[in-house]
């Protein structure tokens, strides 16, 4: 029979198994990156509406128009794989760009302000049922649990 070492972890964080514990240099960088991308977002947003002349304009919007209909559209598709999340919802958030686009150029209504708006609205409309479904799904649990202890005092 072998015996195996099981390494615990010290009190006093000095050395121990950064690879087991995920506390180690480059370990789950998601919550970085999105935080980032985010940014960059909120960013290229900020510089459509407010027409700044900078060169970042451009690609900052571009990478806002593509990832605010696409964040939205990911997170209503959870069942699929990621890989398939993610070319779903960048070829939906190409649609609705297109959509936008298209609608605004029917009615003579286009401008960069009011497409950056309509996807903003539109990505926040994507969002909204997921949201919903979330705040639900805490309180309706809570709700069921003191209805049931209700019943069980009486």
């Amino acid at each position: 029979m072998q015996t195996l070492r099981i390494k615990t972890p010290s009190t006093d964080g000095a050395g121990g198994d950064t690879e087991r514990t995920g506390t180690g240099p480059g370990r789950d960088l998601s919550p970085l990156l999105a935080g980032a991308a985010t940014a960059v977002a909120a960013v290229g947003a900020t510089l459509a509406l407010t027409a700044a002349g900078t060169p970042l304009r451009g690609p900052c919007t571009l990478f806002f128009l593509l990832a605010a209909p696409a964040a939205g559209i990911g997170a209503a598709l959870r069942g699929l794989e990621t890989f398939g999340r993610v070319v779903a919802a960048l070829a939906g958030a190409v649609v609705l760009n297109m959509l936008v686009a298209q609608a605004m150029l029917a009615v003579h209504r286009w401008s960069v302000r009011g497409g950056v708006v309509a996807v903003t609205v539109l990505s926040l409309l994507l969002l909204l049922p997921l949201l919903a479904h979330r705040i639900l799904a805490h309180r309706i649990p809570a709700h069921r649990e003191r209805r049931s202890r209700k019943h069980t005092q009486e």
